[in-house]
């Protein structure tokens, strides 16, 4: 078995360009972005999952869109630490992208990211149809971001 890539290793992302961040639900995946200098994360828009080669196919197409360099996927690390069943799917999802689209990619431990951007938006006032909207697109943005601050102070 290869060995698996670390958790808040950012090191496989080259040095300069747009990044991804990824929140990979079993019904979504969210998608945020990076600016050019990588200093923020803006949400950019969730997929509806459907199968596998038509959410890689609608992500791919995305990259290629926005001349993304490499991705930054949110990894659901249990509360103490473990991998868990949606942890190794999403290690998974990233083997079978990578062999259709070569990208570096670095997984993020998201813990609590969805929770604290729904305490925002429920404290926004936020309606849960609208909460249900944007909350995978603005985790992408919270992982993403956290991990362009991790980049920017060259830790």
């Amino acid at each position: 078995m290869a060995t698996e890539l670390p958790i808040n290793d950012l090191s496989p992302l080259p040095q300069s360009g747009k990044l991804f961040g990824l929140d990979l639900g079993t019904k979504t995946i969210g998608i945020a972005i990076s600016d050019g200098l990588r200093l923020s994360a803006t949400p950019l828009e969730t997929i509806r999952r459907t199968k596998f080669s038509a959410d890689a196919d609608a992500l791919i197409r995305l990259i290629d869109q926005n001349q993304i360099v490499g991705l930054v996927l949110g990894l659901p690390i249990n509360m103490d630490g473990s991998e868990g069943p949606r942890a190794q799917s999403t290690r998974a999802f990233a083997r079978n992208f990578a062999s259709r689209k070569p990208i570096p990619i670095a997984f993020w431990d998201e813990r609590l990211s969805t929770s604290a951007v729904t305490r925002t938006l429920i404290e926004a006032d936020t309606s849960r149809a609208r909460r249900a909207e944007v909350v995978d697109k603005l985790a992408a943005s919270y992982i993403l971001q956290v991990a362009l601050d991790r980049l920017s102070h060259g830790v």
